[in-house]
């Protein structure tokens, strides 16, 4: 078995994850389109990926994306009452088609 699986099995908090179609909806109001079938790539395991099946942790104080292979963090999403951060530093790219 891969050590990564069986890493995430071991993983306390993955009975806590969606998959990233639960934030389809908040990512289609960031962009104006549905990103959830656009493909990205990780970061730190070049893995890529569609939106859709990345792990998503929503419990905390914002959105947490993680990686499906690897388990890296990909984006964050944090909204204050004066706006919406994003942060995509562990993409190396999210394309999202015209």
């Amino acid at each position: 078995m891969d050590e990564r699986i069986a890493e995430m099995r071991d993983d306390p908090a993955v009975d806590l994850t969606v998959d990233g179609n639960a934030i389809g909806g908040m990512l289609a109001t960031m962009f104006g389109v549905d990103v959830t079938g656009s493909p990205g790539q990780c970061a730190h395991c070049h893995t890529v990926s569609v939106v859709g099946t990345m792990r998503v942790y929503m419990r905390g104080p914002g959105v947490v994306v993680r990686c499906p292979a690897c388990a890296q963090v990909v984006m964050r999403i944090v909204k204050t009452p004066t706006g919406t951060y994003l942060d995509v530093s562990g993409a190396s790219f999210v394309r999202i088609a015209r």
